[in-house]
């Protein structure tokens, strides 16, 4: 036997809930017995014998000598990394660790604009200065791409001084960039290369998918392992292989971001989707892309809706994560939020999430035939039963090429902050953070200075009653600055 068949953390939670210890620990439900009957009824009453806190039997997650230590090993090994760690809190939780673990306050990072909200908290956390790369925006696709090979040489180029690179691949859309590329460019310069990659836990696992970050030479890499392999919600694995990041300073980072009460279900999950993936992960991707690309060839055959191919991505210098379906819905007359909502109450089908121009629907590995056969028979039908006259939207950004003037972190500890009119706030040091629904990147962050491009483009969206993620009132009429 392999002992990658193994699943060494769930196995020792498993034979101690058949064991039916006596529980004087938290948590207070006390292995199910105190559970509301109505939710015990629905879920049965296993999973909570499962749900224990920190005992010498279940080791320790911020100390791991026993069975977390050994899954964790196993990941690792799979993965072909030098260390996993195994997170509680999602790839938002690793992302934060990965500025901490690679930066010291004062030091900057180039950042592609389109990174996770999460980016910020690490920012903020870590006193870092980031260095935005402004992400080019496909009108004919509708969608954006992350930073290439290219702009990051630009500016590594124009600031030497950066410690490290940030990159999101795959994007939301399952986008990958040349990581590879990258990783030559950071580390022929000594720079850390850092990768949000929580939409590819599973590329690992079949050669038809783009390469992982863990082999195209990632110091550190975050991966979702709840959002296409079988772990539940939150559960995520950083792992690491650098000679330029010092291991025991990310082991102190990721203990101080993680709760010290684990859910050890979440953590048993990780190290079954790990055996899992061993086992049986090329034989479930192969069926996944077979399901997807059956999904592709129907949604061409419609008249309103379009899904672009792997092949118009890589004309684009990128590639494409087979396994994610980008809906395109601009020539029905009505936005992704609105079909999205119809799909839900009317066909029983829920995206991952939409916009004005798209639906997203993400696979994953429990993805059936039937899954992608309901949700194309409800695109078909929708096609006859409505019809729309909403106008085509241009996705556009402004010029974001603006100059950073104060750290983050020193805004967010700043108590000299006021709201003035965003037509009187050219010049001025923006306090928060704005983010049009599309494009999804924020046009104003907290320590640059707001351009006149940006005010006018921010007014103007805001008439179209777009929404704008951060703004504090039902219309945004006023903006967050330093105050002098």
């Amino acid at each position: 036997m392999n002992k990658q068949d193994k699943a060494p953390l769930f196995e020792t939670l498993l034979a101690h809930a058949k064991r039916d210890v006596v529980s004087f620990h938290t948590p207070g439900h006390k292995n199910g017995h105190g559970i509301d009957q109505r939710l015990k009824a629905f879920t049965g009453k296993n999973m909570y014998t499962m749900d224990v806190t920190i005992f010498p039997e279940v080791d320790s997650l911020h100390d791991p000598t026993g069975p977390i230590k050994k899954a964790q090993e196993l990941m690792a090994e799979l993965y072909g990394v030098e260390h996993s760690f195994f997170l509680v809190n999602g790839s938002s939780g690793g992302n934060m660790s990965m500025f901490l673990s690679a930066c010291n306050p004062g030091d900057s990072v180039v950042v592609s604009r389109n990174a996770h909200k999460s980016i910020m908290a690490g920012l903020i956390l870590s006193g870092v200065w980031p260095i935005w790369v402004q992400p080019k925006i496909d009108q004919n696709l509708d969608i954006i791409f992350d930073s290439s090979p290219e702009q990051i040489e630009n500016a590594l180029n124009q600031y030497p001084e950066a410690k490290a690179v940030f990159i999101t691949s795959p994007t939301y859309n399952g986008i990958t960039t040349d990581l590879q590329k990258i990783a030559d460019i950071c580390h022929s310069r000594g720079k850390i290369l850092l990768v949000d990659e929580a939409h590819g836990p599973h590329l690992k696992f079949n050669k038809e998918l783009p390469i992982s970050a863990v082999d195209a030479g990632a110091d550190l890499c975050v991966q979702s392992t709840h959002k296409i392999l079988s772990a539940i919600s939150q559960g995520s694995v950083l792992h690491f292989k650098s000679n330029l990041v010092d291991l025991n300073r990310v082991k102190k980072v990721v203990s101080m971001l993680q709760t010290t009460s684990p859910n050890y279900l979440t953590l048993a999950s990780i190290d079954m989707a790990r055996r899992q993936a061993w086992l049986h992960g090329y034989q479930m991707l192969d069926k996944v892309i077979s399901h997807a690309e059956y999904a592709r060839r129907r949604i061409a055959k419609l008249n309103n809706f379009y899904c672009f191919s792997r092949q118009e991505i890589r004309k684009q210098g990128y590639d494409l994560d087979l396994t994610k379906l980008t809906i395109n819905v601009t020539r029905t007359g009505f936005t992704g939020y609105h079909i999205e909502d119809i799909l839900a109450k009317e066909y029983n089908v829920q995206v991952d999430c939409a916009d004005i121009f798209n639906l997203i629907a993400i696979m994953g590995i429990g993805s059936t035939r039937k899954d992608v056969t309901t949700l194309v028979d409800a695109l078909e039908d929708f096609e006859k039963k409505y019809k729309g006259n909403q106008k085509n939207w241009i996705l556009q950004i402004p010029s974001l090429a603006t100059e950073m003037v104060m750290m983050p972190r020193e805004v967010f500890l700043s108590s000299k902050i006021k709201r003035v009119p965003l037509t009187k706030a050219v010049g001025q040091i923006a306090a928060q953070t704005l983010t049009p629904y599309p494009p999804g990147i924020p046009v104003l962050i907290p320590g640059e200075r707001i351009t006149k491009e940006i005010c006018e483009y921010l007014l103007d969206i805001s008439a179209k009653d777009i929404r704008i993620s951060g703004q504090e009132t039902d219309q945004l009429r006023t903006v967050k600055i330093v105050s002098n």
